[in-house]
């Protein structure tokens, strides 16, 4: 076959429909208010609005699950400026979705002591696998990822890398109400959670 009749496949896309992006949300939230409740129960944070609203818990009397959504409430003002209603309206979804799964892990799912490590690790990797379905469904969890996405969509950065570098401040942050070896073992848990981001979201690679 000459090789100027192969042709590139075009640019097809399917949509997702209302109910794919329901259930990816419902499912997005769960795995990383899952995660966030892993790193609450061994005392750690990670990086984003998530981790400010753990690292807040620590030293207030107020839940994480009204601390996550008032600290993202500017954020919602930037997504609304540039990048839409939808997206908005998506994401607050998805931030009230992970406050109130977060009260119903707190409610079934009491936790013994876990190895720091281990729900370090897990919780991060967790977060992260729920990040990922929430962006292919058009929605994020605020705060940060809304930063991040639209510095990668105007200015062509790797969202992952973005995220990596704000959340060393949330991580740095920390030092003011934890232990510096519970700091470290938090930062090693942004790490993964952000390699996680960088490595699969790749808006580019994905049809849908």
């Amino acid at each position: 076959m000459p090789a100027d009749s192969l042709q590139p496949l075009p640019d097809v896309r399917f949509p997702h429909s209302p109910a794919e992006d329901l259930l990816g949300m419902l499912t997005g939230t769960f795995l990383a208010s899952f995660g966030l409740h892993l790193l609450h129960a061994s005392q750690a944070v990670t990086g984003g609005t998530a981790g400010l609203s753990l690292l807040l818990t620590y030293a207030t009397p107020l839940s994480f699950a009204g601390l996550f959504m008032l600290v993202n409430i500017p954020f919602f003002v930037l997504a609304i400026w540039k990048k839409g209603w939808r997206f908005t309206l998506r994401t607050a979804l998805a931030v009230a979705m992970v406050s109130g799964f977060s009260l119903v892990h707190e409610r079934f799912i009491p936790l013994p002591e876990l190895h720091p490590i281990y729900a370090v690790v897990a919780g991060n990797l967790l977060a992260g696998v729920g990040l990922l379905i929430l962006f292919r469904h058009g929605a994020s969890l605020g705060g940060f990822n809304i930063v991040a996405l639209i510095l990668q969509e105007r200015a062509g950065l790797r969202a992952g890398y973005v995220q990596m570098a704000m959340d060393l401040c949330v991580i740095l942050l920390a030092l003011t109400v934890m232990a510096p070896a519970q700091v470290a073992l938090s930062a090693l848990g942004a790490i993964v959670l952000n390699i996680v981001l960088a490595f699969n979201h790749r808006p580019e690679r994905y049809r849908a």
